[in-house]
């Protein structure tokens, strides 16, 4: 079976790792190691050019981590495209425990590795259970990981290692990273930048390393050149002969600094014997420092046993238990010093005694470095490379692998379809460049009508993903239309992505798209199906007809695809592409049956999957459905729960739950902030920004700032193309128009308003409705619509319109003189919002009872208000019965983390254990 890398444990051979100066990078090893033995995660990078010193620090952090068990891999650059690799290379020693972790993060890593057959993992879940191992295993001893030159990691082994360093909280592990330049997996880990030497070091060391005289002019200019890099000082003068040492003066050289050191190296190669040059060839071919495979090689290139010699008596190799070049550059100038034909051969014997079955990907790889033109057998190899890689979840190394098969294909048909694959798994892998550089060749190529459609299809994709909202659904458009005629299913999905870009990209996109989209949709052939419709049929139709005709035409098919998506008879592969669109539909034709359902389902669907990245969208649907409840710790619990996911995976999360639940609990300088840079980032004309308009409404009407709040309600209304934020603010723009005494403004959203709640005719619709008529009546009429209105959402969960609409009606009837009526009213409105936590509201309903002469108290805030988001999600999933290792796997932290901020859970609301958990915190509607 195969793996991405031999199991073997990586160490350097021994070395002095005395060093000079470097006092303040020692002092904080020194405090890292403190750290990491006092049981507190760490994680550092190490960053600087080449030579400068920092596998030197590496190697004395090593020397210092007495009584800490070390794990070790280096990034090597022809290992690059290997899947996991490097995380195999430092988890080697430890995979005999993966037995210990959670199923589903086992069966990942071991997925990853290529130890068993699976489905592709989610790249999150390795990073969850590569946590949990290493956590696991520091259980007996702390750990330190070392990963020296990161830059050369692959990908999938790099962004892992980011995850889980930024995860270390209270486990004894420690990961140091050594890293030529910043890369965006370690950004914003601690960093010691290592610097050049200070000149007194530098010359001493320069003076150590030589036998002869040195002349000073040309000891300055040395030490000026190297600018204190210690592998400059030790090599640069090795291009000097004795006389110019002593008496003269080098001629300035205008090569970057890496460049003259690899030069240097290279003028040392030129001095050994042909034979030994080959051999650091080989070696520098092979990138897993296997010895048996290197003298397997060189063997078969008919090289001698003694060859390495001259190379170990020069320093710059040697070969024991690995093989071990003095520096990465060693390895490049012992490389890009030799011919192309010399490279191939040194590749071709690697792939020869490459085991094909251990190690398939590796023997592939040499043997596309090896091939000096066209070769169909090898780019079949590399093709089913590309599968093993897939499936492991490495979609760079599917990349790589198929690329590299594009370069090596001579026919045309098949050149353009590996390219076409190529540019997919590219696209899938992040590299949106690349993937239109491959989808050129593609189209260079001989494709079909059908192939070219799928080139449409991922420029499309490419454009959104890359943030070009305003191309995007005209590529998807396209593409949808091309797609028609050779697989309807195909062209469905890719309508239905066309039209969520179309509204997406709002004012973005180009003028008339989304009703293009829409007219297109409604001229599809209709389903071929005899049986039942299909969701995806029903509902893309439903928001096709929504833009074309209306409301009143399309809320039949939209409330008939939400009620299939909350059936549960969906498959899993619906409910994860559809699932949190099916949820918001419902929400926006006042489904109150399916909002919640349809969101729990779609979380569940998601989360057993594995699919993890996509979480925080489906959380955003879920904190919605549980704001309309008035469910705030739930839905604070979502936000926490897809803050920490969007954290951990690099995703983006849009606040809009965030700000509505600020704005519902009145707490008035924290939503407003929040609201005003939620505006000035994303554009007054986004619907980000509308529903930051909608949240400022809300908190402005309940702190009976009308004309305030309607003034934002028509902002967030204003967008009559966007389905959801521009109905659900009406109710409020009408309320607070009708308090700010503009009646023609609040009769306008009224009519707008039941538009979308005719159609639908539920509880939930005809409630608003009505409590949004009674608003605009006086008398009989109104006092008649405002009962109808709370007696039609007491049959509802939705107790905050509920309580909004006992707060309007106790109004009025105050207003009306029925002072006793109205207490029963406001009373009633001001313990709901009290329980439900709407602080403002809940003020505004006490003002009213003290007009009418009853007076009440404050709510006391309770002591979970101590808590922060992530303590306070923790404690509620803690007292739903979930243990350490369940909530580590929903937030990915390791088992001792969450058992970390337990404690500081119990500390803070005064209590020793989770049976204690229901009694301080508050539970659905508390």
């Amino acid at each position: 079976m195969e793996r991405p890398g031999r199991r073997r444990s990586f160490s350097r051979p021994h070395r002095s790792v005395e060093m000079r100066d470097r006092q303040a990078e020692r002092q904080m090893m020194a405090e890292f190691l403190g750290s990491v033995r006092a049981g507190d995660g760490r994680a550092v990078v190490v960053r600087g050019e080449p030579g400068v010193g920092k596998s030197a620090l590496l190697d004395y952090l090593v020397e210092s981590a007495s009584g800490c068990r070390l794990a070790r891999a280096a990034g090597v650059e022809s290992e690059m495209e290997l899947a996991y690799a490097g995380l195999h290379q430092l988890l080697a020693s430890m995979v005999h425990r993966l037995d210990g972790l959670p199923g589903p993060q086992r069966d990942a890593l071991q997925t990853a590795f290529g130890l068993s057959d699976g489905p592709a993992p989610d790249r999150f879940l390795v990073g969850l259970a590569t946590l949990s191992l290493l956590a696991e295993v520091a259980e007996d001893h702390p750990l330190v990981c070392v990963v020296d030159d990161e830059q050369w990691l692959d990908r999938a082994s790099s962004q892992v290692l980011g995850f889980v360093a930024r995860r270390l909280v209270a486990e004894p592990v420690g990961v140091v990273f050594a890293t030529r330049a910043a890369t965006d997996d370690l950004a914003g880990l601690p960093e010691v930048v290592m610097e050049g030497l200070e000149d007194a070091d530098a010359r001493d060391l320069l003076q150590a390393s030589l036998s002869g005289p040195l002349d000073a002019q040309v000891a300055n200019r040395l030490i000026a050149d190297a600018a204190g890099n210690p592998l400059a000082l030790l090599e640069l003068p090795r291009g000097l002969t004795p006389a110019e040492l002593a008496g003269g003066f080098a001629l300035p050289n205008a090569m970057p600094l890496p460049s003259r050191i690899e030069a240097s190296f290279r003028r040392r190669l030129d001095d050994l014997p042909e034979e030994t040059r080959r051999l650091l060839l080989v070696a520098a071919a092979e990138p897993i420092g296997d010895p048996v495979l290197v003298w397997r090689a060189a063997e078969r290139l008919g090289l001698p046993a003694d060859a390495a010699a001259p190379a170990a008596e020069a320093g710059l190799l040697e070969v024991g238990a690995h093989v071990w070049f003095r520096h990465p550059l060693v390895r490049s100038a012992a490389y890009r010093s030799t011919s192309v034909q010399s490279r191939q051969e040194a590749h071709r014997a690697l792939a020869d005694v490459t085991d094909p079955v251990a190690d398939p990907d590796r023997r592939a790889w040499h043997l596309a470095h090896a091939a000096s033109g066209p070769d169909e057998s090898v780019a079949a190899e590399l093709e089913r490379s590309a599968d093993r890689a897939r499936a492991r979840g490495g979609m760079a190394a599917a990349a790589a692998f198929l690329d590299r098969a594009v370069r090596l294909t001579s026919d045309p048909i098949q050149r353009a379809e590996r390219a076409l694959a190529a540019a997919q798994a590219s696209f899938q892998a992040g590299a949106f460049d690349a993937a239109l550089g491959l989808l050129t060749v593609a189209e260079a190529g001989r494709l079909d009508d059908f192939e070219r459609a799928r080139v449409e299809l991922l420029r499309g994709h490419i454009a959104f993903a890359a943030g070009r909202f305003s191309d995007a659904p005209g590529l998807l458009l396209a593409a949808a239309e091309q797609l028609e005629n050779y697989d309807l299913q195909l062209a469905r999905e890719t309508y239905l992505h066309a039209w969520a870009a179309a509204v997406g990209a709002g004012h973005l996109a180009a003028d008339g798209i989304l009703l293009s989209i829409c007219h297109a949709v409604r001229t599809l052939p209709p389903d071929s199906d005899t049986g039942d419709p299909q969701p995806l049929v029903v509902l893309l139709e439903g928001l096709a007809t929504l833009i074309a005709e209306g409301r009143a035409a399309s809320t039949p098919a939209l409330l008939l695809a939400a009620r299939m998506f909350a059936s549960g008879d969906r498959s899993v592969e619906e409910m994860l592409r559809w699932g949190w669109l099916a949820a918001a539909v419902s929400i926006a034709v006042w489904d109150d049956d399916g909002r919640l359902a349809i969101a729990e389902q779609t979380v569940r669907t998601v989360r057993e999957s594995g699919a993890l990245a996509q979480l925080p969208v489906i959380l955003t649907v879920l904190g919605t459905a549980a704001l309309l409840s008035g469910d705030f710790s739930r839905a604070a619990a979502a936000i926490a729960e897809g803050d920490t996911i969007a954290a951990a995976t690099g995703s983006m999360v849009v606040p809009h739950v965030a700000l509505r639940l600020l704005a519902l609990q009145g707490k008035e300088a924290e939503a407003s902030a929040m609201i005003a840079a939620t505006i000035e980032q994303a554009g007054e004309q986004s619907i980000t920004a509308a529903n930051a308009y909608w949240a400022a409404a809300l908190l402005h009407n309940g702190c009976g700032r009308y004309a305030e709040a309607a003034a934002a309600a028509q902002q967030a209304s204003s967008n009559t193309f966007e389905p959801w934020i521009s109905t659900w603010a009406l109710p409020d723009l009408v309320e607070a128009a009708v308090r700010a005494g503009d009646i023609a403004l609040a009769q306008d959203a009224f009519e707008r308003l039941t538009e979308t709640t005719q159609p639908s005719g539920t509880d939930w619709a005809l409630g608003i409705e009505a409590r949004s008529r009674a608003l605009l009546s006086d008398g009989a009429v109104a006092d008649k619509l405002y009962q109808e209105s709370i007696e039609r959402l007491s049959r509802t969960e939705l107790r905050p319109e509920l309580a909004r609409s006992q707060l309007v009606y106790g109004e009025w009837l105050r207003r009306a003189g029925r002072r006793t009526d109205a207490r029963d009213q406001l009373r009633s409105a001001h313990e709901l919002f009290e329980a439900i936590g709407m602080d403002a509201f809940a003020e505004r309903a006490r003002r009213e009872l003290a007009a009418t002469g009853e007076r009440l108290g404050r709510r006391d805030e309770t002591t979970s208000g101590e808590l922060t988001a992530q303590e306070a999600l923790i404690a509620q999933l803690a007292r739903d019965g979930l243990s350490n290792p369940e909530i580590g796997a929903r937030l990915f932290l390791s088992a001792r983390t969450v058992k970390y901020h337990l404690a500081k859970v119990f500390t803070k609301l005064g209590i020793t254990s989770r049976a204690q958990l229901d009694q301080v915190l508050p539970g659905p509607g508390q």
